[in-house]
């Protein structure tokens, strides 16, 4: 049976995969496995009970799969504030800060509205690394001794969570914005409301759009994935730059005055040398994946500053930042981790680090951006195909080989299984945008020969 589990918890089509049975019994397993960490651990001992926050974005399925998973918490013995709609980050700083011994946050991140997911946080606010995720999923559907009486969990909802996210958001970011004009797209998302607030507090001026979520509208042509609308919005509102956000507001990309996009890697650039220069790099390091582009790495070794790549998603980003003691790092999708401050990718955090170096050096995002001198990429998703014998089929592999070999070092080839969707990615990097369409063009035409069927 595949693993459950992706790189980013569990995630699909709300009903389909992840149903409501699915949320309730995934809680059950989350208690039992995390909540006996803490006993064992002695951290629920004052409560008697371990204590859990969840949090979801606003797509409609939230409504009845957060209710799903309270209640199988709470069926387990676990104590539940329920902190409502609210960024992933947030749900990580609170899980830290209220003294919970995990965390669970209902999102299908910066997918369509039909899907949904749940993933989990450690006590501190971390993700689960792969193996408290198997342990979560081996208990799925087995026996256990269902607590009675005053052992069972109980429910509070918390009505100041998304304030004490701004106040930590001012506090992680102080510079002001005075006299930035920015425009932010909160993908009808969980940002629409603490986004806007957490810029204005610093004295932007705002002009927010994509801000009203129905729970039917969640990243529909907005957000982080369909920058089109923050491009016009930019240009139209004479704004100093644009930032946005996917649906549980994770991840960030930019638009400047002109209209360009700014990608995750030269966000995770700008920050990088901003740190740099102020003595606050550890080790003069930063963590990116292997999906960063070639010119991030020629930027940042010209700037002095190494590079350490990871597996894709930000849990793996984090877990080489912590095992390297490096404090910055992020991907090109517009995942940055200011590990001084967060404990997972935090979108708006990243964006009001970016626009206070704009604030603080008085240029312009495309000048800082500048940096990075982009090799041009091409990525082609291939859907349809069995993603699980992307690394094993030899005709494949002989195809890459030979792709890599015409490239030399002027370019590189990444083939890799989608850890959220059903789908193969091939990216190409070259000095032309036709030779990295070709190749990338026939290898994906290799991955749907082999793979398919």
């Amino acid at each position: 049976m595949p693993r459950l589990f992706g790189t980013d918890g569990v995630r699909g089509l709300a009903n389909g995969l992840v149903t409501a049975e699915l949320a309730l019994d995934l809680a059950v397993s989350a208690a039992r496995v995390l909540g006996a960490a803490a006993a064992a651990a002695g951290h629920a001992a004052p409560r008697r009970r371990p204590l859990a926050v969840v949090g979801r974005d606003p797509r409609a399925s939230g409504e009845f799969l957060e209710s799903a998973v309270v209640a199988g918490l709470a069926s387990a013995g676990v104590d539940v504030q329920r902190l409502g709609v609210l960024p992933t980050p947030a749900l990580a700083l609170l899980t830290e800060t209220s003294g919970a011994d995990f965390g669970v946050m209902i999102s299908a991140s910066h997918n369509p509205m039909p899907d949904n997911g749940i993933k989990f946080f450690a006590r501190g606010g971390h993700k689960l690394d792969d193996a408290a995720e198997e342990a979560i999923e081996s208990h799925l559907g087995s026996s256990w001794d269902r607590p009675s009486g005053g052992a069972v969990g109980r429910v509070v909802d918390t009505s100041d969570a998304a304030g004490q996210y701004v106040d930590y958001l001012q506090k992680a970011a102080p510079t002001p914005l005075t006299g930035l004009r920015l425009v932010l797209d909160c993908a009808e998302g969980s940002a629409s409301s603490v986004g806007p607030q957490a810029f204005r507090a610093l004295d932007a001026d705002v002009v927010a759009i994509h801000a009203s979520p129905d729970g039917m509208n969640i990243n529909a042509g907005c957000g982080s994935t369909h920058l089109e609308p923050l491009r016009a919005a930019v240009v139209e509102a004479g704004a100093h730059a644009g930032f946005a956000f996917d649906g549980d507001a994770d991840r960030v990309l930019a638009v400047d005055a002109a209209g360009n996009d700014v990608d995750g890697d030269q966000m995770l650039a700008i920050l990088a040398i901003a740190m740099h220069t102020a003595g606050e790099l550890p080790g003069d390091r930063v963590v990116t994946t292997v999906m960063s582009n070639l010119g991030f790495t020629l930027a940042m070794r010209s700037a002095g500053i190494g590079v350490i790549r990871s597996r894709v998603g930000d849990r793996y980003v984090l877990e080489a930042m912590r095992a390297e003691g490096v404090s910055l790092g992020g991907e090109q999708s517009g995942h940055l981790i200011l590990g001084d401050h967060a404990r997972t990718g935090d979108g708006i955090l990243a964006a009001l680090k970016v626009a206070g170096e704009m604030a603080a050096t008085k240029r312009s995002l495309a000048d800082l951006a500048g940096v990075v001198t982009r090799l041009p990429q091409v990525l082609v998703n291939v859907p349809g195909v069995d993603k699980r014998r992307a690394d094993s089929d030899p005709t494949l592999r002989d195809a890459v080989a030979a792709a890599e070999a015409e490239l030399g070092d002027s370019g590189r080839v990444l083939l890799r299984p989608s850890g959220t969707e059903a789908l193969v990615r091939v990216m190409v990097e070259a000095e032309s945008g036709d030779q990295a369409r070709a190749i990338a063009d026939r290898l994906a035409a290799v991955v749907r020969i082999r793979l398919s069927g």
